[in-house]
């Protein structure tokens, strides 16, 4: 499975970014965006921005992740 998480531009140096998703940093490549700028909200997909995103996509994405993170430390986990 493949998956693109949301990511927010806070260094940018040519085509060559540093993004933060919920504290987490990363260096990417924003070689396939035209235009992409500092603050600017991506999808990244291995380590290039694959497209833009806004504020409330990236939200509900980040929260979703929060979700799955309680879950996966919750004891007598019942799924399904």
């Amino acid at each position: 499975m493949c998956l693109a998480l949301p990511a927010r531009i806070i260094e940018l140096d040519g085509d060559n970014a540093v993004v933060d998703a919920m504290g987490n940093r990363w260096h990417i490549k924003t070689t396939l965006i035209e235009g992409a700028k500092l603050g600017d909200l991506v999808l990244v997909h291995a380590g290039f921005a694959i497209s833009l995103i806004d504020e409330e996509e990236a939200k509900k994405t980040w929260q979703l992740i929060a979700e799955i993170d309680d879950f996966g430390q919750t004891q007598n986990k019942v799924s399904g």
